[in-house]
């Protein structure tokens, strides 16, 4: 038995219409042939390297050439001596380091797991006072953090958890929260309807939903709160100095503020360029990984 198979016939794209796709095309390469415009590009691109570059090569100077004035340029042999003088007698550049990753894992696991179920109930459920407590939580962004750190020291005191890298890692989540909630709900709500109704007739309740179906679409948002969240946790600096009075509790910031206090009071550059390579390296690989998610999450919900 053979099943005939007919194919609708495809109409030719009309002239105008393949004017119009011939001038977009001619116009896009147009602005990338455009050599002022690569030339623009490719000096920003410079001095946005530039640091990075300086600040990787300062880290693997001898002590001498990386405190030298002028600056050597380029140096004359590779050198650990800045890598080794992080090291303490408290603590350790690896103590160091799994502090601040400690920190930070437990920020981007808070912090995730709470802005998904939070986005998604006020994208898919309502409830009394959402509009309201939605818009509290945005208003939140507009508190500067610094204002309430004295308040949030007090509140970790009656808890315990002073010197504590869960305390730190709560008082990071509380700050990040805001902006991941707002997030994850523009993320939910910008799956389409129709995918929530066919998981319903597929058997699936709203709660269900989310971790079978939902949260794949979702993914680029879910990968963006993480991202932010580890940027900030790995970089934050005040609350851990208020937070942490132990050494071997400090976090990779407050390192590098031991780091670059050299002899009668000078500033140690060697030490401090290679705190700061070793500070930038997994924000810098992070990013390029989870680039492509990244920019998707941030645009996801713009079109509602």
């Amino acid at each position: 038995m053979s099943v005939l198979t007919s194919r609708r016939p495809v109409a030719p794209a009309s002239p105008a219409l393949r004017t119009v796709r011939r001038r977009r095309v001619s116009s896009t390469d147009d602005r990338s042939r455009n050599p002022f415009r690569t030339g623009l590009a490719v000096v920003l691109a410079l001095l946005f390297a530039f640091p990075i570059v300086w600040t990787t090569i300062g880290a693997f100077k001898p002590t001498q050439e990386a405190n030298s004035s002028p600056p050597v340029w380029w140096p004359s042999r590779f050198s650990l001596d800045s890598f080794a003088k992080l090291d303490s007698s408290g603590s350790s550049l690896l103590g160091y380091v799994l502090n601040s990753t400690a920190v930070t894992l437990m920020t981007v696991a808070i912090t995730t797991v709470a802005a998904v179920f939070a986005g998604y109930a006020f994208a898919r459920f309502r409830f009394p006072g959402k509009k309201a407590l939605f818009g509290l939580t945005v208003g939140m962004l507009l508190v500067p953090y610094p204002a309430l750190l004295v308040s949030l020291f007090t509140v970790m005191t009656w808890l315990h958890l002073t010197n504590s890298l869960f305390g730190l890692a709560l008082i990071y989540s509380t700050f990040q929260l805001p902006f991941a909630v707002y997030m994850m709900r523009n993320s939910f709500e910008s799956v389409p309807e129709e995918i929530m109704e066919a998981a319903e007739l597929d058997g699936c309740t709203k709660f269900t939903a989310l971790p079978r179906v939902v949260l794949r679409l979702v993914a680029p948002g879910v990968v963006t709160v993480a991202l932010f969240a580890f940027l900030a946790a790995w970089n934050e600096f005040l609350a851990a100095l208020v937070l942490l009075n132990d050494n071997p509790s400090f976090t990779l910031p407050i390192a590098l503020l031991n780091a670059q206090n050299g002899p009668l009071n000078t500033i140690d550059w060697g030490g401090l360029q290679a705190g700061i390579t070793v500070t930038m390296l997994p924000c810098v690989v992070l990013f390029i990984i989870l680039q492509r998610y990244y920019v998707s999450g941030l645009v996801a919900g713009t079109g509602k």
